[in-house]
């Protein structure tokens, strides 16, 4: 593969730095348990990992709240230790990409602090301010992903600043060009630190519209997605005005040209928008945006073949030369084996979402436990960290249910996760499916993880090719992935049952074997699956 577009079809490992390994004992993971664990990582036969934010913050949104994008919090280690990670992840042929938070900071930043001491210090405008109305409330109808108003109360300078998320997380003004010129030197510390790529989150949030208009209400049945239900008020309206401002796109470009100037780095874009496929084509439009994007269509509680084929028929009308990356699961959404499993999850269905995932056009990030089959945690409310969580409980948990620490070791004190108390608990349901008793069973969901990974790499098709859907039934799943004159033919059973369907020229086709997966056969002319089954043939 040419190293310049190695990440083309890449599968990135998302890891979660405080819950993946803890290596001093605080109960809380760090950079030396992710190094570690690298050894674990290549053996999934991944390409890339992405780590979560590991930079200094008052972890009042655990991380995502930035207070010096140059720092290593000491909660997870010093600017050595991630030196190291970085050389002894290269050594094992694994690129590190690393989360930027450009869209706001903590309020603990010292941009903010100097910015909301008056109205005529340097940084005054590096963050959105606005005056009052006449009757001393918000600028405007603006609401935070959080809960409640966007806007908070500042005394110093008697005016209010825009926070999409919590009060302590202030945007920055991304129309004033300093302000743009310093993120973009806090991205070249880490470019000439060497990492090879940049998980960019919140992106859609760097630009608020000037004039402070009202976002418009949204229709009651429009009031959906990622979480946003009628629980939170966030969903009541179109975020036009304080989310994909049509100055983004020149941001984006402006990025690109500092990353053009290091070889193979890539930019993989969070969004988050009224129409994220859209948006989604739109910044990974052409050579000069982002490399790629992922958003939350498959993130949310929708299962079923017709709509993966909708959702992803839709973004490829749409996106052209751009190039998409797909989730199933994430930091901040309830594991795929709850959301999409139900009661009805078992290792065959793991295996073939893993796979399903896998070979859709694209790239993948999956996130650390998805190889394992790791359920959604039952968090009590005593033990809530999420601030998410903590003000929308009891009708929405928060995120912490997927951010429990990885289970090592079935036998040992919180899993081998830490010899401490951990920062949340080690789930006795997921002891069962550790990492020591999976890697022992050759039929485990973690075997066939890595073995249909070392497969996939070997099938161009799989990994770079065009795809076309043949058909999707209440149950299946089937479609083709094209390149160089290689054709493959894919499919997969969404149920627990045996299910047969028909295919026309049957004989066209050669079963591909070798991955490990619940099994599908072709007879006469038709696929017959097992339950769960995974479909792969050539045309001969």
């Amino acid at each position: 593969m040419n190293q310049l577009s190695w990440w083309r079809g890449a599968v990135i490992y998302q890891v979660y730095p405080r819950s993946l390994l803890d290596s001093n004992g605080d109960g809380v993971g760090d950079l030396q348990g992710i190094i570690a664990k690298l050894g674990y990582i290549a053996s999934l036969n991944v390409d890339a990992i992405w780590i979560s934010p590991f930079f200094k913050s008052p972890m009042k949104d655990f991380g995502y709240d930035i207070s010096d994008y140059r720092a290593i919090d000491p909660l997870f280690g010093t600017m050595n230790d991630f030196e190291e990670l970085i050389d002894k992840a290269h050594e094992l042929n694994i690129k590190v990409i690393i989360d930027q938070v450009l869209s706001h900071t903590s309020d603990q930043h010292q941009w903010f602090i100097e910015s909301r001491k008056d109205r005529v210090n340097p940084k005054q405008d590096w963050y959105v301010w606005a005056d009052p109305k006449q009757d001393g409330t918000a600028p405007n109808n603006w609401l935070a992903i959080f809960g409640g108003c966007a806007w908070e109360w500042e005394p110093r300078r008697q005016q209010y600043y825009l926070h999409n998320f919590l009060t302590s997380q202030p945007d920055l003004n991304f129309h004033n060009p300093d302000v743009r010129a310093a993120v973009l030197d806090n991205v070249k510390f880490w470019l000439d630190k060497g990492v090879d790529g940049f998980r960019l989150d919140a992106i859609t949030f760097c630009y608020h519209d000037e004039l402070l208009r009202d976002n418009p209400a949204k229709p009651e049945d429009k009031r959906q997605g990622r979480g946003f239900s009628e629980d939170n008020p966030y969903a009541y309206q179109y975020h036009y005005y304080n989310n994909t401002r049509p100055q983004t796109v020149g941001f984006i470009e402006e990025l690109r040209t500092l990353i053009d100037q290091y070889p193979g780095v890539v930019t993989l874009g969070e969004v988050s928008s009224e129409d994220s496929l859209a948006t989604m084509a739109e910044y990974t439009q052409g050579e000069g945006r982002l490399h790629m994007a992922y958003s939350f269509e498959l993130l949310t509680d929708d299962f079923s073949p017709s709509y993966i084929r909708q959702t992803v028929e839709a973004l490829e009308q749409s996106i052209g030369d751009g190039w998409p990356c797909w989730a199933i699961g994430n930091h901040d959404v309830q594991r795929v084996a709850s959301r999409w499993g139900k009661s009805h999850f078992n290792a065959d269905m793991g295996k073939m979402l893993n796979a399903m995932l896998c070979s859709l056009r694209g790239s993948v990030c999956s996130y650390q436990g998805e190889e394992l089959g790791l359920t959604e945690v039952d968090i009590s409310h005593e033990q809530l960290q999420d601030p998410f969580g903590i003000a929308f409980w009891p009708m929405f948990k928060g995120r912490d249910g997927c951010r429990t620490p990885m289970p090592w070791v079935h036998d040992a004190p919180q899993g081998g996760f830490s010899e401490g108390d951990t920062w949340l608990p080690v789930a006795a349901s997921h002891l069962p499916l550790a990492v020591d008793v999976q890697h022992t069973d050759g039929d485990s969901m973690l075997n066939s993880y890595r073995t249909m990974l070392q497969w996939r790499g070997q099938y161009p098709a799989l990994v770079n090719g065009d795809i076309k859907f043949i058909q999707s039934t209440d149950s299946v799943l089937l479609f083709e992935r094209r390149y160089q004159g290689s054709v493959m033919l894919v499919g997969f059973n969404f149920t627990e049952s045996h299910v047969d369907i028909d295919i026309q020229d049957a004989q066209r086709w050669a079963i591909v074997g070798g991955h490990n997966l619940p099994s599908a056969v072709l007879l006469h002319e038709q696929i017959q699956f097992s339950p769960f089954g995974c479909f792969y043939a050539e045309l001969k």
